[in-house]
């Protein structure tokens, strides 16, 4: 791993321990045609900081993207995928991240700080994945984001959807396959301490269900750019649904919490 002030790079083998791990903790078969399903690069290519390098919060105090000062509480917003083609398993694959921007904004909860990194994967020389993440940092406190998805939805029938019973057992082993050291998902004092009434469900697992329920609908992901907003946190163990939006509205899904709340919403349209 090899690091500049404004990128880093990453090179391994897509090696196929990452994707049977994912597939057990989905409760499917590991992938058997040797190529990544998409969005499924989210386990493989992973920085592992040491110890030391690691903040109060189990983020990184370094690296892409760094805090912008001490005490900042970080969220994952949402983001958007474009593959290009599916990364082949037992191949050697690049990852580049950069910082594509960054915004200073004021909220209801405070002094907010909105980042975008790019992320570039390239296997044989080609392009494969572009992964723009949207990362918000906030000021310290007790507080999370407000709301910004109505509370009172209810899951709409829907003939693909996707139900995952989301416990702490399952958020500890998405945090050890994502390589995640974020205390909101595994230590309930450190959620509570910044301001979430219990384990906060990862934002990239809402958004990888969402890309199953799409592709188990028979929509590929390739050649498109999935685009997904995180609307509100998830929290407490509960069922998570995923369903797909009606055909023609963009082959999207959306996600809800056992109470019928809109948590996170998607797109797919032409890369």
């Amino acid at each position: 791993m090899t690091a500049t002030p404004d990128s880093l790079t990453r090179t391994e083998v897509i090696g196929p321990e990452p994707s049977a791990s994912l597939a057990a903790l989905l409760d499917i078969d590991a992938p058997t045609d040797g190529l990544l399903p998409e969005l499924w690069h989210w386990v493989h290519l992973l920085a592992r900081p040491r110890e030391s390098l690691l903040g109060v919060d189990g983020h990184p105090v370094s690296g892409i993207p760094a805090p912008p000062g001490p005490g900042r509480r970080r969220m994952f917003a949402g983001g958007r995928v474009t593959t290009l083609r599916r990364l082949r398993i037992g191949e050697e694959a690049v990852l580049v991240s950069r910082v594509e921007s960054t915004a200073e904004k004021h909220g209801r909860s405070g002094p907010l700080t909105f980042v975008t990194v790019r992320n570039e994967v390239r296997q044989g020389g080609a392009l494969a994945v572009v992964d723009e993440q949207d990362i918000v940092y906030r000021a310290g406190g007790t507080q999370p984001l407000p709301a910004t998805a109505p509370a009172d939805a209810s899951i709409p029938v829907r003939s693909q959807r996707l139900d995952l019973a989301v416990d702490e057992r399952l958020l500890f082993r998405f945090s050890a396959v994502t390589f995640n050291a974020h205390r909101i998902h595994y230590d309930l004092d450190w959620a509570r301490h910044e301001g979430y009434d219990g384990l906060v469900i990862h934002g990239p697992l809402q958004a990888l269900l969402m890309g199953e329920v799409t592709r188990r609908n028979g929509v590929s992901l390739v050649g498109r750019e999935f685009a997904y907003r995180l609307l509100v946190p998830l929290t407490r163990p509960q069922v998570v649904t995923a369903v797909s939006v009606e055909p023609g509205v963009e082959h999207g899904a959306q996600v809800f919490g056992a109470a019928g709340h809109l948590t996170a919403t998607s797109t797919l349209t032409p890369a």
